[in-house]
């Protein structure tokens, strides 16, 4: 679907197009001037409403929370990663042990949720930098991956939003993100494919040199036994 007008066309127009219009996260400019309580008390009140045009019957004992539960899982859980203020710190330090080889921090955890149907997508994140002055914390990279997965995406976005949060710390352009995951979306609706996975990468840097990239992949192939 080339050259599409999106001012002009309908989500019927879209279909099953995959559209990606930015690598920021798009919001209003008044996205956060609600506190999470009143967030919380708009989308049950929503949230309800569509339950009720579904036809359930909201007074019955397993189905009258459930408004109210979907809407603090959107604001306090699944989408916390909007707001800045839950974004972790990604703290460095002096690398004063002169390592200057590969870090990689592998098997991260990714759960987030396709921003055009709302489902979601689960897998694996593979992040790395070439250490030079600084070094980061592990689990760093753990939680700027997580708080990152923590909104409505894409999976490219992702990609490179955590990229650009570790380029960032790391004050370096050597890093490399790869994302392997799974999409609901796909597997669950439309073409109900449980078999296919999608992989995303970011190579920054050292990363573009094929040796480094070859040796980056191979480390993501290594077992690691415990």
């Amino acid at each position: 679907m080339d050259n599409l007008d999106l001012d002009k066309i309908t989500a019927e127009d879209l279909g099953e197009a995959h559209i990606g219009t930015s690598e920021l996260t798009p919001l209003r400019d008044d996205a956060f001037d609600l506190s999470d309580s009143e967030k919380i008390d708009i989308i049950q009140d929503h949230f309800k409403e569509i339950m009720e045009t579904l036809g359930l019957d909201l007074n019955d004992d397993s189905l009258k929370g459930t408004p109210y539960r979907v809407a603090k899982m959107f604001v306090k859980e699944i989408f916390n990663g909007l707001d800045p203020k839950n974004k972790p710190e990604a703290r460095t330090f002096s690398n004063n042990y002169d390592y200057n080889d590969m870090v990689m921090e592998k098997n991260i955890q990714v759960t987030s949720f396709c921003e055009h149907h709302f489902l979601p997508f689960i897998g694996k994140a593979h992040v790395a930098y070439i250490a030079s002055g600084k070094v980061i914390g592990l689990s760093k990279i753990n939680r700027l991956v997580d708080y990152f997965s923590r909104r409505p995406q894409v999976q490219e976005r992702l990609t490179l939003q955590i990229a650009d949060a570790l380029s960032e710390a790391m004050e370096t352009d050597d890093v490399a993100v790869f994302i392997d995951s799974k999409h609901l979306c796909v597997s669950t609706r439309g073409i109900r494919d449980v078999s296919s996975s999608t992989i995303t990468t970011e190579f920054r840097g050292a990363f573009k040199e094929e040796a480094t990239q070859r040796k980056f992949i191979d480390f993501i192939k290594t077992e690691t036994e415990l």
